[in-house]
């Protein structure tokens, strides 16, 4: 099949039939609004595309999807209360629309609803696939540690900025498609290059993000440009500019950083000047073209069906090709 709008649709129709009616309601209810906010649902496309490439029976990953996107969702629900973040998807996020302490507990239930969802899995291979969800938890926990350090200190290299996404975002990608893998009956082998497909394109999308909310157009990007800029949040547009940077330059960018309330024009304004001069955004597509042409090579280079190498190239070009 791997059908794009056929996998979302299935995907949407088995979430939509998890039942959070339930009490105490303001528990459940933010559960269900987290969930019906939508989103990409890239990771259960990716797990249930995987599965395909090895079983016609592709449906015995669903629970596994599921399970993958409920732990993505989770993380935000946290991640939002970190970040005092008021808007997700352009609506109130759950600690916005209520109030952090019912953020992080719907949060943890989540969190738990997704071992449940998990757990419902039929496969050999379930105390492998179980290991891979643990550890990928952790991992994103890690990766989240190191980004929340990294807002107190201006010494953070690239390659330890790679490394954190890696963590916090690729990961989770990586052990979708290999999840999906393990219950479709790959071979070792053709795991480990389906993660390694997995973690090159989860970095190749997180640096995509870094340039959009730069450099992006608001109109298709669904937010406002120049929020990482407005929060001195740490991409790899920053970690390079401060790297590079002359002393003047670095200077300014220290400035601006520590500036009080700034007229947020004139800092993202400023700030993207310096970025232009120092030439970041080219490093920074330079890196994703790198990432996705290994990527893409992986996935050549497999023995798998032409149709599902198609959609798996396709699908990723889609995310790191994406304008929101």
């Amino acid at each position: 099949m791997f059908s794009l709008d056929s996998l979302r649709t299935e995907i949407e129709t088995e979430l939509q039939r998890l039942d959070y009616n339930r009490s105490p309601q303001t528990l459940y209810e933010p559960i269900d609004y987290s969930l019906s906010l939508g989103g990409k649902r890239i990771r259960p496309i990716m797990c249930l595309a995987s599965c395909e490439l090895f079983t016609d029976e592709y449906q015995k990953a669903m629970p596994a999807a599921l399970a993958l996107e409920m732990f993505h969702n989770f993380t935000l629900l946290h991640d939002d209360v970190m970040d005092k973040a008021e808007l997700r998807r352009n609506k109130p996020t759950v600690c916005a629309q209520w109030n952090n302490n019912v953020a992080i507990l719907s949060g943890d239930a989540m969190l738990i609803e997704a071992y449940k969802l998990l757990s419902q899995v039929d496969s050999p291979a379930f105390s492998l696939i179980l290991n891979t969800f643990n550890q990928t938890a952790i991992e994103v926990c890690e990766g989240q540690q190191y980004d929340m350090d990294f807002e107190k200190t201006l010494s953070v290299s690239v390659d330890e900025y790679m490394e954190m996404i890696r963590l916090k975002t690729a990961v989770l990608l990586a052990a979708s498609i290999k999840i999906g893998a393990l219950i479709g009956g790959a071979t070792d082998s053709e795991i480990q290059s389906l993660y390694r497909f997995g973690t090159e394109i989860g970095l190749s999308f997180q640096l995509q993000d870094d340039v959009l909310d730069t450099y992006g157009d608001e109109a298709t990007f669904g937010k406002a440009i120049g929020g990482d800029i407005m929060d001195n949040k740490k991409t790899f547009l920053l970690v390079a500019a401060l790297d590079k940077a002359s002393s003047a330059q670095r200077q300014e960018l220290v400035d601006w950083i520590n500036a009080e309330n700034p007229d947020r024009t004139k800092k993202i304004n400023a700030v993207k000047k310096i970025y232009d001069k120092i030439g970041v955004r080219r490093d920074a597509e330079e890196r994703i073209n790198e990432l996705s042409a290994s990527a893409l090579e992986i996935l050549r280079s497999m023995e798998i069906s032409a149709e599902g190498k198609r959609f798996l190239t396709d699908f990723a070009t889609s995310l790191i090709k994406r304008t929101r």
